[in-house]
């Protein structure tokens, strides 16, 4: 069912496990992760990103996805997140929409600038009753940044700002950089724990962690502790959904149904989320 994103996020934070918001682009994927969520008895958030959007349609995919949560979801608690909203209009597109939560993506502005639009979505969406992620810090992506000149230092989230930012905007939830990154860029080698700790004490609302697919799970229980509580996954899901396509339609194929193709990638998709689901603490939470 359709729910809440800021209460299954505040009951994990309570609860000391996290939540896993997925990525999805098609019919299947997003089949895939709610299958997963009911199989395991664990809320989840569904994300889709202004790409999907503008790949599928942003309607289509919005109802596709809304359609899935209803019809396969059961009674588990499934939120549906625009992921790196870029401006104020995709925010009020996708809460007109639907969504019933925003990310506000202002992390490549100035820090003024972020507060200011972050604030401007925030007072929007607050009135539809829809929460609000906001992101500070840079998780940057492969090519984006320079590797020879690369300071993890002026990347990752400066904890004074951040409470000045949750203050000044009331944003619901916060996406922090301590050296995680999008994809395949290259990680900080260790991730800065104390600069998590620092910002968990100053910040008291959920906190959110992006780029974080190929993470041990050493390093997701000390995230938790540190005080995150839901995981952006989608890279991880993409390659289990290619992956499975690749291995089904190799140079032997002979299958003419392209229903019995996605259906694998689908479970192959489901596998993948299990194991995320756990590695995250969320099995048999609802």
């Amino acid at each position: 069912m359709l729910s809440d994103v800021k209460e299954i996020l505040l009951r994990a934070q309570k609860g000391g496990y996290a939540v896993g918001a997925f990525n999805v682009s098609n019919m299947e994927i997003a089949q895939g992760v709610v299958m997963a969520a009911v199989e395991k008895r664990s809320p989840v958030i569904l994300q889709i990103t202004e790409s999907a959007m503008k790949y599928a349609g942003a309607k289509e995919i919005a109802e596709i996805v809304k359609v899935v949560i209803e019809q396969r979801s059961e009674d588990i608690p499934v939120g549906l997140n625009l992921d790196h909203g870029k401006g104020f209009e995709i925010a009020k597109k996708a809460i007109e929409l639907g969504f019933n939560e925003v990310m506000i993506d202002g992390s490549r502005l100035s820090f003024v600038e972020n507060i200011n639009l972050t604030k401007l979505v925030v007072d929007f969406a607050h009135k539809a009753k829809i929460a609000v992620q906001a992101e500070l810090g840079i998780v940057p992506y492969l090519g984006e940044i320079d590797l020879s000149d690369l300071d993890w230092n002026k990347l990752m989230t400066d904890p004074i700002k951040a409470k000045e930012l949750v203050e000044k905007t009331r944003v619901d939830f916060l996406a922090v950089a301590i050296g995680n990154s999008h994809g395949f860029f290259q990680e900080l080698d260790e991730a800065d724990w104390e600069r998590l700790e620092q910002i968990k004490n100053l910040v008291k609302i959920p906190l959110v962690l992006h780029g974080a697919s190929d993470w041990s799970r050493e390093k997701i229980t000390k995230a938790i502790k540190g005080g995150i509580c839901c995981f952006n996954v989608d890279t991880d899901i993409r390659l289990a959904f290619v992956h499975e396509l690749h291995r089904a339609t190799d140079e032997k194929c002979f299958i003419t149904d392209p229903r019995k193709i996605m259906g694998l990638a689908r479970d192959s998709v489901k596998r993948k989320v299990i194991e995320k689901i756990n590695l995250f603490g969320g099995a048999n939470k609802v």
